[in-house]
């Protein structure tokens, strides 16, 4: 004990105790300076994702709204922040397969978990078996959308399509093929999977903030005595359509404005 209290004395340990305390310290000073932000605060949405006005998504009619009640379930999801909507498109024939869609939103902020729930994992979990996956493209409609709003989404939107493979139960069960169709909106910007949200998460050095939004859905419809799932070329079309009402909402009414909360966390040299 007196050797390593007397070694804790010696010069060359003070010196290399001072070293290291001043080369934190520079650090520290050199990561404020720049600007760096490895600890992020959460950025509010502009209108909670519950109270979006559904009269703005005509011809979509919200027919169900459902919440989780389930505590696990809940903390699973890792947010109270989410949209879980039946809607129906009463443009559609009755027994179209678009006439339907499953809509979920889910809205993260802060420090949140590098993206953890998506479609690939959450539907094999409930008993369905994945066929594969690719991403597929659609041109926005925007003819009827204010100017101001045009230039904020891009003219094409990259999304995933899951392909699943679902058994009914049942004394006789069927086997139906489903496709789900998700993309993230992170840091201002939009990304097509998870792969790409974690790399613009994992650049943001600059801001305070930090969120990322999924969305995703799913269509159907209801002939007799089943449900009928929509093929590749029909959830394009109706993706098309879905998104081109969908996300003028969303950009005005929910998502944060990005440029406006990094204003004043642009660093200076």
């Amino acid at each position: 004990m007196r050797d390593a209290l007397r070694l804790l004395k010696t010069p060359s340990f003070l010196l290399c105790a001072g070293i290291l305390a001043a080369a934190s310290a520079s650090k520290e000073f050199t990561i404020r300076q720049m600007g760096i932000h490895f600890s992020k605060l959460p950025i509010p949405l502009k209108t909670s994702l519950e109270k979006l006005d559904e009269t703005k998504l005509a011809p979509y009619a919200v027919i169900r709204k459902n919440r989780i009640t389930n505590r696990d379930v809940l903390d699973s999801l890792g947010t109270e922040e989410y949209l879980q909507w039946e809607l129906e498109d009463k443009e559609m024939p009755s027994d179209s397969p678009l006439r339907f869609c499953s809509l979920f939103i889910t809205y993260y902020t802060g420090n949140p978990d590098m993206v953890p729930h998506v479609p690939d994992e959450c539907y094999v979990g409930g008993g369905n078996r994945k066929l594969g996956d690719e991403t597929l493209e659609v041109s926005i409609d925007k003819t009827f959308w204010p100017d101001a709003m045009r230039a904020k989404v891009p003219d094409t939107i990259r999304f995933q399509s899951i392909l699943f493979s679902q058994i009914s139960r049942g004394p006789m069960p069927t086997e139906k093929e489903l496709r789900v169709q998700y993309f993230f909106k992170t840091n201002g910007k939009y990304a097509s999977g998870r792969t790409e949200t974690r790399a613009i998460l994992g650049g943001n050095f600059f801001s305070r903030y930090s969120y990322f939004c999924k969305v995703e859905w799913k269509f159907y419809g209801i002939g007799f005595s089943e449900i009928l799932y929509p093929d590749k070329k029909q959830v394009l079309e109706g993706s098309r359509k879905l998104l081109s009402v969908l996300l003028p909402i969303l950009e005005a009414d929910c998502w944060p404005d990005w440029e406006k909360a990094n204003q004043k966390s642009t660093p200076s040299f």
